[in-house]
């Protein structure tokens, strides 16, 4: 064969540090791109888009014990590319050859009979010592060359952590960019009647699996946001007195406060290096943006209006953020320096703006919109430019972005006696879907890439 499968091995860490249950592992480069396929063969225009045809066989056991997690493999991966939107996994029943070896080239000319563009083949072994050895070749069908090819070892227990990583090198090869699959998402779960709500935080992978919960619910929580350095998050919580903002610890399970603040604080969110945290205070009857250096516990304010400041939100490099404010007479989309100074409005379609949020890529701000009795979801460019509505509906709110800047998710009210729900879109407007909860749920916050 071309180019043999990379070997990576994988190092467990201490167990107690990972509240998720889930191993860390450092994925190893791609191969070098050979052809046409693997240099950005997913190409999304505004016009007509066609997903790329992809087969992907079952993961083969390397004994009969290691079918059920070939198997649940295989469906992790086809499960987050079709989700996508960019990938068409062919359906199996097409196939003509059911059983591949992953050690040899496959038979191309069966795949290219059912259109396949791009296969995948992987095998899912048990070690002698417990631990679970991965396998996986990404191939071009039409230019019968291995695009990538890897291997990891990992416990049991991880096989689906595996999964979004493979799935992160396939989508990576295939597009130019950066996937998104091993990524978690923290949001408030919501359960009992309208007038008697219960809200906890909760944590998931970002397809709706694995969901854990991190407060008990004896007070509400609101406006989670993880840490872009760490497997930190910061909230909000009521309790008996006035709104606290938290640190959480997702790995140790501990919290702390953030500081003693008077009046109300809202909308904490973290600095792109993790040290610090921004919000807004409330001091009578306008709020104003604050930034507390969480080391020396410091804080600096940033505006000093009569006005409503809130959802700060920096951008990836650190340099800027935006805001909302109604210093013009409703809300809009303000940004002005990270250290303060003048603001400058960047909105200016009909209706109001909030929520905003900086795209990790740094080339967009999400917002919520409110006009005409509808609620969307939208973005446009930093300088308010390029103006692109991605859903709208009766309540739609919250959005936060993928890891890799492709993805918007966000909470949608259906109104009535119902409650939230979560859901992605892509930045293109296309492939809107609803994320599986257990119950109602609102407030996302997309973790960066866990590998």
């Amino acid at each position: 064969m071309s180019d043999p499968i990379k070997r990576n091995t994988l190092l467990l860490p201490n167990r107690r540090q990972l509240l998720s249950g889930m191993a860390a592992l450092g994925a190893a480069a791609a191969l070098p791109a050979r052809d046409a396929l693997a240099q950005k063969r997913i190409t999304i225009t505004e016009g007509e888009f066609a997903p790329l045809p992809i087969a992907i066989p079952n993961f083969a056991p390397g004994t009969a014990a290691d079918g059920e997690v070939g198997a649940g493999v295989t469906s992790v991966i086809t499960n987050n590319l079709k989700r996508s939107g960019l990938f068409n996994p062919i359906d199996q029943a097409a196939y003509i050859d059911r059983a591949v070896n992953v050690d040899q080239a496959p038979n191309f000319q069966n795949w290219k009979t059912i259109n396949a563009q791009a296969l995948v083949t992987g095998r899912m072994t048990r070690q002698s010592d417990g631990r679970l050895k991965a396998e996986f070749r990404l191939w071009d069908v039409n230019t019968a060359q291995q695009l990538a090819g890897q291997q990891y070892f990992t416990s049991p227990e991880s096989w689906r952590r595996i999964a979004h990583i493979i799935s992160d090198q396939i989508y990576e090869r295939l597009t130019g960019e950066k996937g998104y699959f091993d990524s978690r998402v923290v949001f408030v779960d919501e359960t009992g009647s309208k007038e008697r709500r219960v809200k906890r935080l909760a944590l998931m992978d970002q397809d709706g699996a694995n969901v854990r919960y991190l407060t008990r619910g004896s007070d509400l929580v609101l406006t989670p946001r993880f840490s872009p350095s760490s497997q930190e998050i910061t909230y909000m919580e009521f309790g008996q007195g006035d709104p606290r903002v938290y640190l959480f610890n997702i790995e140790t399970g501990q919290r702390e406060i953030v500081g003693n603040f008077p009046g109300m604080s809202f909308a904490p969110r973290f600095s792109p290096d993790g040290q610090r945290v921004i919000m807004s205070l409330q001091q009578g009857g306008n709020s104003n943006l604050f930034v507390m250096d969480l080391r020396s516990k410091t804080t600096t304010r940033l505006t000093d209006t009569p006005a409503i400041d809130t959802s700060p939100s920096y951008a990836p490099d650190g340099s800027k953020l935006c805001f909302e404010s109604d210093r013009g007479g409703k809300p809009q989309i303000y940004v002005m320096p990270a250290g303060g100074g003048a603001a400058q409005r960047v909105s200016f379609g009909e209706g109001s703006y909030s929520t905003p949020v900086w795209s990790p890529r740094g080339d967009y701000i999400a917002f919520t919109k409110q006009g005409g009795g509808q609620f969307a979801i939208g973005i446009m460019k930093t300088d308010g430019s390029g103006e692109r509505i991605l859903t709208s509906g009766y309540h739609n709110e919250g959005p936060t972005f993928a890891p890799n800047g492709r993805v918007v998710m966000f909470f949608r009210e259906p109104g009535g006696n119902g409650g939230p729900s979560l859901y992605t879109v892509d930045i293109s407007g296309r492939n809107e879907q609803r994320v599986p909860t257990p119950g109602f749920a609102s407030d996302p916050a997309w973790s960066p890439l866990l590998s």
